[in-house]
């Protein structure tokens, strides 16, 4: 099935591919009795299918959803949140921003059945849920990088930005972590586990690595063939692309492979609580995990039926856990340490 086209479709009917701040009103299907406004950093024409699922159950429910970024997630929050148009749901791949609002008290509690299932790494204090997960990999063109040059792991990756040919000098492009809270939140994750990482940053500097704001640029940059290979972004936009026929390719690296948590919050300044909890109880629930699955193509947090329950994901993935760890690296002082060795890295530029 071309999962993008189908998308595509679906939102046509209200409106056309939103843009990064674009707002979108899902209509109730009924009578209007209640109304859910969501700030989210998945993009628009992906969740609009969840949305349409959820208003089969709640035909009285309007629903506004704004494509936000995550970075602007966290900050739009803090200074709107007073404000009529107030999120009522913060939905975010931006784990460490969530765990941040958690701990500084501005997200409700919500305990039921469907988030007691949730894995102990996929929540914290009752306050901030997975809903789906989301392996970071290597996305190349098929086109433009043979299978035989294809890194499997950071350490061939490196051999391939240091070759004498350098195939990926220009060619090559990841998330500018000044700009993107998930470029930061991958580079910094990479910098605790991986012991290659800053020769890993030092070698994409080299090779005058482009970078970008967000997945999809990304994501168009290397489907046309102007990138050869992007590192560290998210898989699920990568694979609906390939699905539609794009020439691209999915390395999960084979040394770890990270997993981000796309997370939901309760603010506390909703004006609409209720709603809220009950939106959040269906992304939890077996049919909201589904659909998130096979509509939205996102990987759902919860096994299917007759899988063990709470289990982490498979292979060499290495699940972000939400919790205060994620707090270190948005240290002020830790921070600008990282941001300026960083930018060191990215100016490491051959002639």
């Amino acid at each position: 099935m071309r999962v993008l086209l189908a998308l595509a479709l679906l939102a046509a009917s209200t409106a056309a591919l939103a843009a990064p701040g674009d707002v979108q009103r899902f209509p109730a299907k009924g009578p209007a009795l209640a109304q859910l406004r969501i700030h989210g950093s998945t993009d628009i024409e992906v969740f609009a299918t969840v949305i349409a699922d959820y208003q089969r159950l709640h035909p009285g429910t309007e629903i506004l959803y704004e494509d936000v970024i995550t970075q602007d997630i966290y900050a739009r929050y803090l200074r709107d949140r007073d404000g009529a148009q107030a999120p009522d749901m913060l939905i975010s791949s931006g784990m460490d921003l969530q765990t941040r609002l958690v701990n500084d008290g501005h997200a409700l509690a919500h305990r039921s059945a469907q988030t007691d299932a949730l894995p102990a790494w996929a929540q914290w204090r009752h306050e901030a849920f997975g809903i789906s997960y989301e392996p970071v990999a290597m996305v190349y063109n098929t086109r433009t990088l043979p299978a035989a040059r294809v890194p499997r792991t950071r350490r061939q990756l490196l051999e391939l930005l240091r070759a004498a040919d350098a195939p990926l000098r220009g060619k090559v492009g990841t998330y500018d972590v000044e700009r993107s809270s998930v470029g930061y939140l991958l580079a910094t994750q990479d910098g605790q586990r991986g012991s290659m990482a800053g020769a890993l940053l030092g070698a994409l500097g080299d090779n005058q690595v482009q970078l970008e704001e967000r997945t999809g640029v990304l994501l168009d940059r290397v489907s046309s063939g102007e990138l050869s290979l992007v590192y560290n972004v998210l898989g699920s936009y990568a694979q609906a692309r390939i699905d539609a026929g794009a020439p691209l390719g999915i390395v999960e690296p084979e040394d770890y492979t990270l997993v981000v948590l796309r997370t939901a919050v309760i603010p506390r300044s909703s004006r609409h609580p209720l709603e809220a909890r009950r939106f959040l109880d269906y992304l939890l629930s077996p049919r909201g995990q589904q659909v998130l699955s096979r509509e939205a193509r996102l990987m759902p947090i919860l096994p299917a039926q007759g899988q063990q329950r709470g289990r982490s994901p498979e292979r060499s993935y290495r699940p972000i856990q939400l919790g205060p760890g994620l707090l270190v690296y948005l240290d002020g002082l830790k921070r600008r340490q990282f941001l300026e060795a960083w930018r060191g890295s990215m100016r490491q530029q051959a002639p």
